[in-house]
């Protein structure tokens, strides 16, 4: 009963139709909530960094000037292959393959990246899938645009960040 008084309290009805004038404005008011955020977007690249287009299923594979380590790179992750020096084992043997993803998340594997065709890169600046690629003599950074994790691989060390 003090449910249906309620409602009947809050209900008005007016006869009669609408008028407006032909040069009426639109509401001041907005009609529809706010407009959406902006779709975020992709950080630019470094300034100064040679982009390497991906195949067309979105990779990119590269050789480091010394031909001794091999990468694949994608929007999501970075992994390569070396014959490190002081990986951990895996299976009983040293691993031959480390794994970073865009959220700084590392595995090290075994495996062998197979007849990729690759691109050798020189001691240079990059941009890959969204990744920043810095090769020096000393080894190759690799740091997600985005989210700033990455790693150094190197034959003596793989750093992570």
């Amino acid at each position: 009963m003090a449910g249906a008084a309620l409602l009947g309290g809050c209900s008005v009805t007016v006869d009669g139709k609408p008028v407006g004038s032909p040069h009426a404005a639109a509401p001041s008011h907005p009609t529809r909530g706010p407009a959406p955020p902006p779709a975020p977007t992709a950080p630019s690249p470094p300034p100064g960094a040679i982009p390497l287009q991906p195949d067309k299923n979105g990779y990119v594979f590269i050789e480091t000037k010394s031909g001794q380590t091999r990468c694949q790179i994608a929007v999501d992750n970075v992994g390569c292959e070396a014959p490190f020096t002081n990986s951990p084992i895996e299976d009983g043997v040293h691993a031959n393959g480390v794994n970073i993803t865009a959220d700084g998340t590392v595995q090290w594997v075994l495996g062998n990246l197979g007849a990729i065709p690759t691109v050798t890169i020189d001691y240079r600046r990059y941009d890959a899938q969204g990744w920043t690629i810095d090769a020096t003599a000393e080894g190759t950074r690799f740091t997600n645009d985005r989210t700033g994790h990455g790693m150094f691989v190197s034959l003596d060390k793989v750093d992570t960040y």
